[in-house]
C-alpha cells in the first residue's frame, strides 16, 4: 500500500487541488493511503515538514512512501506525464 503524507494549511487552494487529485487516485487505486497533516497551529509539525522537505516551507509538501515529491505543481506534473500511478503502485 502506497503511503502518502501531505502537509497542509487551511484555506490553501494548492492544498485543496493536491488533496482532490490524491483522493481521486485513492478511489481508483484502493492500495493508496492518504494522510493529511495540518500544520496550521503546530510549529513542531511545520519544522518537521521543513526538515523532511530539505528546506521547503510552502504547502502542500507531499511525500509518497517517505520520498519527497514536492508541492502541488510537482504532483500535477507527475500525473500529466503519466508517472504518478507508477509511484502509487509500489
Amino acid at each position: 500500500m502506497a503511503k502518502i503524507e501531505i502537509y497542509t494549511k487551511a484555506y490553501c487552494p494548492f492544498c485543496t487541488r493536491a488533496i482532490a487529485l490524491l483522493e481521486h487516485k485513492a478511489a481508483a487505486l484502493p492500495v493508496v493511503n492518504v494522510e493529511q497533516i495540518s500544520i496550521d497551529s503546530d510549529m513542531a509539525l511545520r519544522e518537521k515538514m521543513i526538515a523532511r522537505s530539505n528546506g521547503s516551507y510552502t504547502v502542500p509538501q507531499i511525500f509518497i512512501d517517505d520520498v519527497h515529491i514536492g508541492g502541488c505543481d510537482q504532483l500535477v506534473a507527475l500525473e500529466i506525464n503519466n508517472k504518478l500511478d507508477a509511484l502509487l503502485a509500489n
